[in-house]
């Protein structure tokens, strides 16, 4: 009877375990379905329109990714491997980077609606990176000088935010998200004044500050894989403590967790993490906000599962939605997320109100 009743109460968890293995599973597959589908779709073919005599067919397309050229396929090549990959490659590391860093934001802050973007961490690392733009530096300057001066920008902002949002120890969340807004506000003007002493580079440092993947390259994915792929994997590493941090700093405290340490250092990876991101493709928002609740619905809020799942999500969701923006028009990727994400925050403040303030 002992074994059975003991066999009873550990088939719930093990119940649990297996519906969040399933949905990784799950979120893995899809996510290598979108890749192999938007790396297929595009100006060109296979899936989509293309002049006449320059088609690339799906046979053409599958042997280019299984290391085959097939006779005349040059342009296919130039388009599939030179063009393409490396846009998909770039929104996959861009999109883990913003939604890995907003998981570790929320479970800071103890805050659902806590994101790069909506603190200002994002516009932070655009000052820094605009700054460089501006500086006319030669390119292979530029490639070390802009992920750092983001990176510096990011870093100065979560920690202004986080010290304007806290009072005698104690986090305020109204007063976090309000301080945040009006940080970002601040910083969105600065980089407005950046844009109107750019002169001749004002449509290239727009363009870029609206959040775009064209000029994704092989070169810009080896800097960016190193910090994301790091950053995660920290951010994994301390799940446990980061579900222990949301039932409060006392509570964290008393269960052996380092509250201050664990904030320093989560709140230092995803401002690298959102440095590194912006430096590269400008601001794109609301990946942060939207993926960890979307993923919380399917594996729950568990940060050793959710991390991962977020991770995964913010690619696969980055990668779809650039697809879409350059299927039709070569549309700022960061136009369609900002569509998305800013009725999904105003969702989330009406439910928040109805709810009576709680978390």
């Amino acid at each position: 009877m002992t074994e059975r009743k003991n066999r009873g109460e550990d088939n719930p968890r093990a119940r649990i375990r297996r519906k969040r293995a399933i949905a990784i599973i799950a979120i893995i597959l899809a996510l290598a379905a979108i890749v192999f589908i938007c790396i297929f779709a595009g100006y060109g073919g296979p899936i989509g329109p293309s002049d006449q005599g320059r088609y690339i067919t799906f046979q053409t397309a599958v042997d280019i990714l299984l290391g085959k050229n097939p006779p005349n396929s040059d342009y296919a090549v130039r388009i599939i491997w030179d063009v393409r990959m490396p846009r998909v490659a770039m929104a996959a590391f861009v999109g883990a980077a913003l939604a890995a860093a907003g998981t570790a934001m929320q479970a800071v802050f103890r805050n659902s609606m806590a994101d790069p973007f909506i603190i200002g961490v994002s516009s932070g690392a655009a000052v820094g990176a605009a700054a460089v733009s501006l500086m006319g530096v030669g390119a292979t300057i530029s490639l070390i000088a802009q992920p750092s001066l983001a990176f510096i920008g990011a870093v100065v902002t979560v920690f202004a935010v986080y010290k304007l949002g806290t009072a005698k120890g104690k986090v305020y969340v109204d007063t976090l998200l309000l301080s945040g807004v009006a940080v970002a506000a601040f910083l969105g003007a600065l980089v407005s004044l950046m844009l109107y002493i750019s002169g001749q580079n004002y449509y290239k440092l727009g363009y870029w500050l609206m959040g775009s993947l064209t000029l994704s390259s092989w070169l810009w994915v080896g800097v960016i894989v190193l910090p994301v792929i790091l950053g995660t994997v920290i951010i994994f590493l301390y799940g446990r403590e980061l579900n222990v941090l949301l039932l409060g700093e006392e509570t964290a405290h008393n269960l052996g967790a380092n509250p201050e340490f664990l904030k320093k250092i989560m709140l230092a990876v995803a401002a690298i993490m959102t440095g590194v991101a912006v430096a590269f493709v400008g601001i794109i928002g609301f990946v942060g906000l939207m993926i960890p609740h979307m993923m919380r619905l399917v594996v729950g809020p568990d940060h050793r599962v959710l991390v991962p799942a977020a991770t995964l999500g913010g690619a696969m969701f980055l990668i779809a939605t650039d697809t879409l923006s350059r299927s039709f028009i070569e549309l700022p990727v960061g136009i369609i997320t900002a569509m998305l994400g800013g009725p999904f925050f105003l969702f989330l403040l009406r439910q928040r109100r109805i709810r009576g303030g709680r978390q």
